[in-house]
């Protein structure tokens, strides 16, 4: 089979459900987790009643041409046919909701497999196709409407003027958990201005769009209004959980409750308090999304195919159920689909949308890919990457004529001539130790006054990288590399990656550096700014650069060490390790001091088999003090830099802002520690950490409370974004929350970011390019987190079953109705436990801490937690 092609679709703003369901939370918005310290940050309704073949045939006639114009992946297979995967041993698989309840003549999937052409653009013109505002006049034969026809631009720009309608994005982290089920009745939508829910009650008042989605609500009368309480969180929920919906007349008030024991849980809904959650008693204005502006989800999807008898088609039903079941013609199925059905039960399929009528509750879709079989990882792996838009093909010839054609390549004469020479100069990198694409390198130097010239040395990957060619165009697609846990899928071509642009060792190499005059206070005296060339002397990783801040004196031999460049002693290069660690510590010092908030979530990492690339083992992330040396000086130049491309393009420049924590959740975080008897103050970023990091003591219960809180905090939080200066006229607007820093870019990282190389180039044309690049990072890098994630999750569901059950301690974060969940401290991961899994009693409050087993689940690659009983933890 071919790879499927992932070049120029929309970009997709949600996370794969399926996989690790009850686990997931939403988006992690760690407040800096990068090593630059920047911010990366957590349905079907009912089937219709039957209709006859007949009238399926005829409204499969009627749209056949219509579907002409949609998307399709090529096939390899003679009429469209895919190619039977190789059969491995049978598991059984969860069910899409509602699986049951097909009915006859739902479908009109009538699209033929020989008509591909290329996949419309966005925008209103598709969004708003004609076709549904006269699909279901009337007239014979003619289908029951189920979503109403969405309004002309026109009607939407009016009334967005009045203020009628709302635009914002359709994101499901902002939503009560049921949304995380395409049957779910019930969920929210994030308001811009913060001050108040926005509640969609139902499937049908969500009108076909799908997670990041942008669209236009309209604002239904208030006596329609209704409060809602759930005894699920904000982003993520099981099946099970069913929020309870009244209206605004008959709002009840709920009792507040820190502490219930399990049998009080599951017998007295009612008196529970969900104060934690966001969605809790209070009047949510009722709306109905009436346009869609940008169709920002891929509308791809992996899940399992289900043999409907008699019908020309077969039920495509997704792994993530935030999507709408499909109906994919029998042409696209594998040949023997029909006679051997049960052969498929565990194959993983990538289908594609292509249609989803007005007068259907089932969308359209071609079925794109036989992945392979569910629960491995490679097969799981390309389905993320195929959902989730990152392009993973090989680059392509075109591109590839864009590098450098005579290797080994060296820098020309005349290039030399340009630029200020370093390379006598102690400069060395550190990274992680597998790291091969070495962005950036560092320098220090004692001066005779007793001051320090401290350098910053970024890869310039902008002179292999010319403005507009193939190479540039398809970076900047890609808008970043990402990062999985056996793999990197890069922005560049590897010459460029881990040879020409990365600052390997004892080789000359082209930068663009940052020099300054500090004290050894970190006050900055003098500062340069230039293109330059360097020769690293060594390649520490993060391990070495640790075992030289810990032992000052020592004198390292060579055999401790990676190989030295002889023009710089061993002992020169621990000591300017040394000195920028005491002058990062003394600016770390100063920025929390300033107001600056960092909150570490636990990161789990894992130890790969080098031959099956399987995890053997996983671990929390330890972040040291080597880590917070080489983040300080990225800031450092990151702020720097931010400043130099604001003052030369006032109108132009690419800066990163970050929005303070949405103030709504942010105050019921604040009353809920009120009630707990938690002093933690959140009116500002820098009180915030200051809370965090002195109202805590040293030991297990309290390091595990400051944990779980760090993950409270994280949730309000807001995604940090790229933009340009000439859009976002308000000066105050540009300022980075976290950092706590008016202006703020990303400098650094030119070989894995695409918006490093704007800033390296300063070079955009336009104002229009510069923002809608900005745009486009901005959703490749929210992406490329998401996947990253997803990542870790696929291979901790396979090291659990594999070595589980795991025993672990664990942290509750929240108390429910009928379950609570728990941070599981050994491994960093969030789960929900469920009362009906245990019958003893025992009190569970926010901050108890429990003994809970994780073992696998019969679906693939799910796992659960269980809570273990005194008796068995004390044995």
């Amino acid at each position: 089979m071919e790879k499927l092609n992932t070049r120029n679709v929309q970009q997709d703003c949600e996370r794969r459900q399926g996989v690790f369901d009850g686990q997931r939370r939403g988006q992690r918005r760690d407040t800096a987790t990068s090593h630059d310290g920047d911010v990366e940050s957590g349905e079907e309704l009912g089937s219709l009643k039957p209709n006859d073949a007949k009238k399926h045939q005829k409204q499969q006639r009627k749209n056949k041409d219509s579907n002409r114009d949609v998307v399709s992946k090529e096939v390899d297979q003679p009429g469209g046919r895919l190619q039977s995967p190789k059969k491995s041993k049978k598991k059984n698989l969860p069910k899409h909701p509602e699986d049951e309840k097909i009915r006859e003549g739902t479908s009109k999937c009538g699209v033929d497999v020989q008509m591909l052409s290329p996949k419309p653009p966005h925008g209103p013109s598709n969004a708003n196709s004609p076709a549904d505002k006269g699909k279901n006049k009337g007239g014979r034969g003619s289908k029951k409407q189920v979503f109403d026809a969405y309004m002309t631009s026109e009607e939407v720009s009016h009334g967005l003027k009045r203020g009628e309608l709302i635009q914002n994005e359709f994101d499901t982290s902002c939503f009560a958990a049921s949304v995380t089920l395409f049957n779910s009745k019930y969920f929210f939508f994030c308001s811009q201005d913060d001050t108040r829910d926005i509640f969609l009650d139902g499937i049908v008042a969500r009108n076909r769009a799908l997670n990041g989605d942008i669209v236009v609500v309209q604002v239904l009368p208030r006596e329609q209004w209704k409060v809602v309480r759930s005894d699920t969180d904000c982003e993520g929920a099981s099946e099970s959980d069913t929020p309870t919906v009244q209206t605004a007349a008959k709002k009840t008030k709920s009792t507040p409750s820190s502490a219930v024991s399990v049998e009080e849980q599951c017998s007295d809904r009612d008196e529970q308090n969900n104060k934690y959650q966001n969605i809790s008693g209070s009047i949510n204005t009722l709306v109905t999304v009436v346009y869609i502006v940008e169709k920002k989800h891929s509308r791809a999807a992996t899940g399992f195919l289900k043999h409907l008898p008699d019908k020309p088609f077969a039920l495509f039903s997704p792994v993530d159920h935030r999507v709408p079941r499909i109906n994919v013609p029998l042409a696209d199925c594998p040949e023997d689909f029909s006679s051997r059905p049960g052969d498929y039960k565990n194959t993983l399929f990538i289908c594609r949308i292509t249609d989803w009528a007005a007068d259907s509750n089932f969308a359209e879709g071609r079925l794109a890919k036989s992945l392979g079989q569910a629960g491995e990882i490679e097969p799981e792996t390309e389905g993320i990457l195929i959902e989730y838009e990152v392009d993973f093909s090989e680059f392509s010839d075109e591109v590839l004529d864009c590098l450098p054609k005579n290797l080994p390549w060296t820098i020309p004469p005349e290039e030399m001539r340009k630029r200020r020479d370093l390379r006598n100069e102690c400069i060395f990198t550190i990274d992680p130790a597998t790291a091969r694409d070495l962005d950036d390198a560092l320098s220090c130097k004692q001066l005779p006054d007793g001051n320090f010239e401290v350098g910053v040395h970024i890869a310039d990957v902008s002179y292999f990288v010319e403005e507009g060619n193939s190479l540039d165009v398809i970076a900047s697609q890609r808008a970043t590399s990402v990062y999985l846990v056996q793999k990197v899928i890069p922005m560049l071509p590897r010459l460029l990656c881990e040879e020409l642009c990365s600052l390997n060792p004892l080789v000359d190499r082209l930068t663009f550096s940052v020099i300054w005059t500090l004290t050894p206070e970190g006050k900055i005296l003098n500062e340069w700014f230039g293109r330059s060339i360097i020769r690293s002397c060594v390649k520490l990783s993060y391990d070495h650069a640790q075992s030289m801040i810990e032992a000052p004196e020592k004198m390292f031999s060579a055999e401790e060490l990676p190989p030295v460049d002889p023009m710089h002693p061993i002992d020169e290069v621990h000591q300017a390790v040394l000195n920028l660690h005491t002058i990062a510590k003394n600016l770390r010092a100063q920025r929390f001091l300033g107001g600056a908030l960092r909150l570490d979530q636990l990161k789990l990492s894992f130890a790969l088999d080098k031959e099956t690339m399987m995890p053997q083992g996983c671990y929390i992330y330890q972040y040291r003090d080597s880590n917070k040396l080489v983040e300080e000086f990225m800031l450092l130049a990151n702020i720097a830099t931010a400043n130099h491309i604001y003052r030369k393009f006032p109108e132009l420049a690419l800066l990163r802002r970050h929005p303070p924590p949405k103030a709504k959740m942010m105050d019921e975080l604040q009353e809920l520690c009120d009630q707990l008897g938690i002093k933690i103050d959140l009116t500002s970023a820098g009180l915030l950490h200051k809370s965090l990091n002195t109202a805590f003591g040293d030991d297990e219960y309290t390091s595990a409370r400051k944990e779980v809180l760090t993950h409270m905090c994280s949730r309000p939080m807001q995604m940090a974004l790229y933009f340009c200066t000439g859009v976002v006229k308000e000066e105050q607007n540009f300022k980075h929350y976290a950092l706590n820093v008016p202006l703020y870019t990303h400098f650094t990282s030119p070989i894995r970011r695409y918006a490093d190389i704007i800033v390296h180039r300063l070079l955009a044309s336009s104002l229009t390019e510069v923002e809608k690049q900005a745009s486009h990072c901005n959703d490749k890098k929210a992406l490329s987190k998401k996947v990253q994630e997803l990542s870790s999750e696929l291979f901790f569901g396979v090291f659990v079953k594999e070595s589980g059950p795991l025993d672990s301690e664990a942290m509750v974060m929240g108390v429910l109705d009928q379950s609570f969940d728990v941070l599981v401290l050994r491994y960093g991961v969030q789960k929900r436990i469920y009362c009906k899994n245990f019958l003893s009693v025992q009190v569970i409050s926010v901050f108890t801490l429990v003994e809970v087993q994780l073992k696998s689940d019969d679906a693939p690659l799910k796992y659960s937690a269980v809570l273990k009983r005194p008796e068995d933890s004390a044995s």
